[in-house]
């Protein structure tokens, strides 16, 4: 059974940032479909989310992918910087378009204000 679904948003559990997030998405994927999955530390763990993009691709065929990492990020500790999100949402990208290059991937670093900072190769 196959539904159509127009993207896979990726994000960290943290409860401190849902109400940024369903706002964002409110105000940006509007008439969008979407599925939304949520693992501590977003793309940390990418063979993870790289198997929760398979399934996307393949059973709801989304053509959008968006990653948000944020601030103060528990599951990265000590090294919870800016330079280490960016690094890893790229490297998460690159491994996305790699395999699924048709995709259109977004990448996000959400401040602990609220404010999304889109991030740019």
């Amino acid at each position: 059974m196959s539904h159509h679904c127009d993207a896979l948003v990726v994000v960290c559990i943290d409860f401190r940032f849902q109400k940024y997030i369903r706002r964002w998405t409110d105000d940006n994927l509007v008439h969008k479909t979407f599925d939304l999955v949520g693992f501590a530390g977003s793309t940390k763990e990418l063979d993870l989310i790289l198997s929760q993009v398979d399934i996307s691709v393949n059973l709801h065929h989304i053509s959008q992918t968006i990653l948000i990492h944020h601030q103060e990020c528990g599951a990265y500790g000590s090294e919870s910087t800016p330079q280490r999100h960016i690094h890893d949402l790229q490297l998460a990208k690159e491994a996305i378009l790699n395999k699924y290059p048709q995709l259109q991937v977004d990448l996000y670093y959400l401040h602990l204000d609220g404010t999304f900072e889109q991030v740019k190769p």
